[in-house]
């Protein structure tokens, strides 16, 4: 009995409802755990995605700020190019506006200047001009009587001795340098031809001639080459030269005066051409004051031919101021065209062409000029100096001088009888045309 009461439940005690409600306390044990599982877990996802959450806007907030600042930096390096090409561009209008102010007021310098360069005060030129100076002799002529014994036994000096003191006294002398300065031996066919050593260019510059025409027939007496040598001794001492399609300007006491050889002998009008060419040229290269020279007329006339007078009136139509000529061995006399001077033969001076001539009559021509502003005054003042071309009586000496007293008077009453006989400008008369002489 007693075992049977062990084994038996206590009263009221069924084994099979404890086992269903230990099942059931098992299960909602297993319950709550799992849902505490799940609201743990569910707590955590959330947490997690409150963390993502919230980098997500830091990030996002971030990047917006690193866009609004990246496009304020832009703005303001754009503000800034458009300032700085602001800046530039009227720093460069400003730069053009002061060049250009600057670039005005030099141009209105340099008009006021040269307005008052052109305003200048009046400036004086005494001009003397002579005739054929042979320096030299020819090879036929007895030496003993001859120029270039006078060079040997007196030297250089002696020349223009006489005459010296007028021509330093004046601003320029032109004279007609009619010969060679040369060592060539090919000698012209001719009857004369004159030549001498080129240190006889020193006799110019010592007796103060500054210019030479050297257009005329005894140039080229010893060639093409003895005009070169000539040309090149006369450079050497400083002796201005002009001739034929050569021109020359020298400027004196700030005027540039314009010299213009025309030589006439062969072609005659046909030289029209040339004069107006070379008188244009003395233009173009400024000459403000213009002496034309021309070799021509006949040889022993005493009065112009036609194309001397033609020659003569047109150089002074083309703008010369003064027209002086030789080659007649004799004076011509002067005229006044359109209130400027032809002087039409100032005859020999220096001459080594002959040791005694019949006519030894010559004289120096003196122009005084006075240049403005406006150009060559009309005031026409000249002096005729009476020479003779030699200081001994009966044969020539080569040493020209001033004539004095009657001697003078007599020159000068020739000179003045001599322009008397000139035809007018209107005149249709006129003298023999020109010869070719080439002698």
């Amino acid at each position: 009995m007693a075992n049977d009461n062990q084994r038996r439940p206590p009263h009221g005690h069924d084994p099979e409802q404890a086992r269903r409600e230990a099942a059931r306390a098992q299960e909602a044990r297993r319950k709550h755990s799992g849902s505490a599982s799940r609201n743990s877990r569910s707590h955590s996802t959330g947490t997690r995605r409150n963390d993502i959450s919230k980098k997500s806007r830091y990030y996002q907030v971030r990047r917006q700020k690193m866009f609004l600042a990246a496009g304020g930096i832009l703005i303001i390096l754009v503000l800034v190019i458009i300032f700085s090409a602001r800046a530039c561009i009227s720093s460069r209008k400003a730069a053009e506006a002061a060049a250009l102010q600057k670039a005005q007021e030099e141009e209105a310098a340099k008009k006021a200047k040269e307005e008052a360069a052109a305003v200048k005060d009046p400036v004086s030129l005494t001009l003397s001009v002579v005739g054929d100076c042979t320096l030299g002799t020819d090879e036929t002529f007895d030496y003993d009587t001859s120029l270039n014994a006078c060079y040997d036994n007196n030297g250089k000096d002696y020349f223009f001795k006489n005459v010296k003191s007028i021509f330093e006294a004046d601003d320029l002398t032109i004279a007609n340098f009619e010969g060679t300065l040369t060592d060539s031996d090919a000698r012209e066919d001719k009857t004369f031809a004159f030549k001498a050593p080129a240190e006889y260019a020193q006799i110019l510059t010592s007796g103060s001639v500054e210019a030479v025409n050297t257009a005329n027939n005894h140039s080229h007496d010893y060639g093409e080459q003895s005009y070169t040598d000539t040309l090149t001794a006369l450079d050497n001492a400083g002796i201005t030269h002009f001739g034929y399609d050569d021109t020359a300007v020298m400027d004196i006491k700030g005027i540039k005066v314009g010299l213009v050889g025309i030589y006439e002998l062969k072609d005659h009008l046909e030289r029209e051409q040339q004069l107006k060419d070379n008188i244009a040229k003395v233009k173009a290269d400024g000459a403000e004051l213009i002496v034309v020279i021309f070799h021509w007329g006949n040889e022993t006339e005493t009065v112009p031919d036609t194309n001397q007078m033609t020659l003569g009136r047109l150089a002074i139509d083309e703008g010369a101021d003064l027209v002086c000529g030789h080659h007649p061995h004799v004076l011509q006399g002067i005229e006044t065209y359109k209130g400027k001077n032809i002087v039409y033969s100032l005859g020999n001076f220096c001459f080594g062409g002959n040791s005694s001539p019949s006519d030894m009559d010559t004289m120096i021509f003196q122009q005084t000029f006075t240049v403005t502003s406006e150009g060559v005054q009309a005031d026409n003042v000249t002096n005729v100096i009476p020479c003779s071309i030699s200081s001994a009586d009966g044969y020539n000496n080569y040493q020209p001088t001033p004539a004095s007293g009657d001697e003078a008077s007599r020159i000068k009453s020739k000179i003045e009888e001599r322009s008397a006989a000139i035809p007018a400008a209107d005149s249709s008369s006129a003298t023999s045309e020109s010869s070719d002489s080439e002698e």
